[in-house]
């Protein structure tokens, strides 16, 4: 048996298994069982190959209108005169554009029409929208916009009812065999016995038959209820959308044409839509396409389509298109099917339960066969093979029965269905616990876990930063929140204030904001927000620090780099950088520190020391640390040139405080028990990792922490005797690339 399995189910995978590999399996079902039924609630596989088909074709017509708006760039020498005729309907809903003129600018990346509507401001403008302040807030208006453009929502099928899953149940060839058995006892009972006496045993089978059907109905119908609020809980995605002049959270199916949506690295761009303003933005377009070579957005190339990701920068976008109207959604059209893959322990048990089953009918038949010959040979030595009698039809009606009844048994059919169930189970029971699984083997596949490589940020923490030490102009001070900003700010020079002050409310992918009721609000990622946070408790003015010097340059902070920069214009003249970023990487990249009474000196070797024994004294307290820096450019400095990576001015370090969530320890503590290893792979300094991971319980005296770069130089042999030890893998550029090598 298992020499079968393997040879079967050897390429079977948790997830995104070969179609191959599935199909393979799904064949072996033929009489025995109701593919129909067994398959429930996993993917389509015909349907996948269509949508395979669909997608490629797609894909080849954006690569041709791509290639195609590129060489339109080449001959574009004029704006001719628009033939475009405004709808009826969209002129009285106040709007001169349709939905469909919008599709075909962005799907077809056509920069003549977007040239005839005047661009993105012109488009802006005939969807009644400002790309400063978005939407206007007005009810009655959304909803006329919605009417003309529709939702952001996919079309989905129709959920099926119950009476669907009866038929399905009665497709089963089982029951279809018991029917057949139950309607020829019926006929030969009542010629027999007379009614009712002769049908009591059909009436007695028909009776089991629709007990059958009504529990397995019941039992995936309920089944179907549970995935459909796994779908739901998945499909909960919010995004910031700027509103009425508000900044906010948003779902993206509340998005609608003409909303200015902020997207950053990571980000899935929510509807087809153009480029408003933003730096260094590349998508990854390979899900359309196809293309594996990001594509660079900017004001001559602006067009986003939906279901790309953005891979490097941030910007702001204005939606054009949205729902079913976007390429997007013309593929998701053709994604009918729904549910997972199956898991491997389903795939084996499915497997499993139709051999058996198959050995079971050959058993039944022979067992048939047997009987009939031992009735026929009885007849025939009593000389009474050609006179049948209704006794005789009972009998071998009896002997049917007896068949049947060994393929019911043989069969383990409620099998397949107990471990869905199960897993389905186990799932909502994991929502419940605020814990999302996206795929069936999950649960199958976490009850055989020995190892558990985790995220430190907002997984072993509660991700909500604060800063609660300083080293400025050399001295170290704590951020106390309760105290006055004087008295922290009175050993810090009026200059060096400033200074800070600029270089923390402009360089950041975060913002401060005035929400609807009037407060202050900061968005942006937790490190953003806890500067922020800092630079308002020094007494700084957002709003007046952006709008005073003129951006030229961004670099978005990714985890390559670890580091973000700014080019600014100053009001009085000239241009000054300003970087943030990991504290090792910025201090390396400073020769010039501001010292305690505001100027500017060369970093010594003493400074230095200073400086690092800093940086490890805020590690050793669990305090993720940040370099601020800045350095003064030439004229001659382009928005095309990059940002210098040295010569910089060193500002002043801080320490963020990242509490640890409530309950790790003692989740660790139950995970040691079990005998499963948890280690820690996160991007922040090694002494800030081993504070951290030593509250959590996870690094003990017998582990080892070891940083990722010396970790990837490390040879199998070399891994083999490291690995059980590792408890912290700090600095690691690749999570995902060190934990594959840690689980194999």
């Amino acid at each position: 048996m298992e020499s079968y399995l393997d040879e079967n189910f050897s390429g079977v995978q948790p997830k995104n298994s070969p179609v191959e590999v599935l199909q393979r399996w799904r064949n072996l079902c033929s009489v025995v069982k109701n593919p129909k039924r067994r398959f429930r609630f996993t993917a389509n596989l015909s349907k996948r190959g269509e949508a395979a088909a669909m997608r490629r074709t797609n894909q080849e017509k954006l690569r041709v209108a791509v290639l195609v708006s590129k060489a339109a760039l080449q001959f574009i020498q004029g704006v001719p005169v628009s033939d475009y005729v405004v709808p009826e309907e969209v002129k009285a809903a106040g709007f001169q554009i349709c939905a469909d003129e919008l599709g075909s600018i962005v799907e077809g990346h056509d920069v003549k029409k977007l040239k005839i509507h005047g661009g993105v401001d012109g488009i802006a403008q005939k969807l009644s929208t400002s790309t400063t302040n978005g939407l206007p807030a007005d009810n009655k208006l959304l909803n006329h916009r919605q009417e003309i453009y529709g939702i952001n929502k996919f079309t989905e099928t129709q959920a099926r009812g119950f009476l669907v899953f009866v038929w399905e149940a009665l497709h089963d060839m089982t029951l279809i065999i018991l029917a057949v058995c139950a309607l020829v006892s019926l006929i030969v009972g009542i010629a027999m016995e007379g009614w009712p006496a002769g049908a009591h045993d059909g009436l007695g089978i028909v009776a089991s038959i629709l007990l059958v059907v009504f529990v397995t109905a019941t039992s995936d119908y309920r089944q179907s209820l549970q995935f459909r609020d796994l779908d739901k809980e998945k499909k909960k995605i919010s995004i910031q959308v700027t509103r009425n002049g508000y900044r906010q959270k948003m779902s993206i199916y509340d998005l609608l044409p003409g909303d200015i949506v902020h997207l950053s690295i990571g980000d899935q761009v929510p509807a087809d839509g153009l480029f408003v303003s933003g730096f260094c933005v590349s998508i990854d377009e390979s899900s359309l396409t196809g293309e594996s070579e990001p594509v660079m957005i900017s004001a001559e190339n602006p067009f986003l389509l939906s279901g790309t990701k953005v891979q490097d920068g941030s910007c702001k976008m204005m939606i054009t298109t949205v729902g079913m109207k976007t390429q997007w959604g013309k593929l998701m059209a053709t994604l009918s099917e729904g549910g997972d893959d199956e898991t491997p322990l389903q795939v084996k048990l499915n497997g499993v339960a139709t051999f058996i089953g198959k050995i079971g009918l050959v058993f039944a038949v022979v067992t048939f066969a047997v009987l009939v010959q031992g009735l026929f040979s009885r007849k025939l030595g009593e000389g009474t093979h050609w006179s049948w009698s209704g006794d005789d039809a009972l009998e071998m009606l009896e002997f049917f029965a007896i068949a049947v009844t060994i393929v019911v048994v043989a069969v383990p059919e409620g099998l397949p269905l107990a471990v869905t169930l199960s897993l389905a189970f186990a799932m909502k029971k994991m929502m419940n616990d605020k814990a999302l699984v996206r795929h069936l083997a999950a649960c199958e596949t976490m009850g055989s876990a020995t190892c558990i490589c985790s995220d430190k940020t907002g997984t072993l923490t509660t991700n909500h930063m604060t800063v609660v030490k300083s080293c400025i102009c050399m001295n170290v001070k704590d951020v106390d929140r309760q105290s006055d900003a004087s008295s922290f700010c009175s050993e810090i020079p009026d200059s060096t204030v400033k200074l800070l002050l600029q270089s923390i409310f402009n360089n950041s992918g975060g913002e401060v904001v005035i929400n609807k009721e009037g407060k202050l609000e900061i968005l942006g990622s937790p490190t953003d927000a806890a500067l922020l946070e800092f630079g308002l408790f020094l007494g700084g003015d957002f709003q007046g620090e952006r709008q005073a010097p003129k951006l030229i340059k961004v670099e978005p902070f990714n985890s390559t780099k670890k580091r973000m920069g700014v080019v600014l214009e100053l009001p009085g003249g000239g241009l000054r950088a300003h970087t943030k970023g990991a504290s090792e990487i910025i201090l390396a990249a400073c020769d010039k520190v501001i010292d305690s009474n505001g100027e500017v000196v060369p970093l010594d070797e003493a400074s230095i020391d200073h400086l690092k024994a800093t940086i490890n004294q805020f590690a050793s307290e669990a305090l993720r640390t940040l370099c601020l820096a800045y350095m003064e450019l030439e004229n001659g400095f382009s928005p095309n040139d990059p940002i210098p990576l040295s010569g910089y001015t060193c500002i002043g370090i801080v320490g963020i405080k990242d509490p640890v969530r409530p309950g790790v320890k003692e989740s660790v503590a139950i995970c040691r028990s079990a005998g499963i290893t948890v280690r820690m792979v996160t991007g922040d300094n090694i002494n800030t990792a081993k504070a951290i991971a030593r509250e959590c319980g996870i690094l003990t005296d017998e582990g080892i922490a070891i940083e990722g770069p010396d970790f990837r130089e490390k040879s199998e042999e070399e891994l083999v005797k490291l690995i059980p030890k590792i408890q912290v893998l700090p600095t690691s550029l690749s999570s995902e690339h060190v934990e594959t090598r840690i689980l194999k």
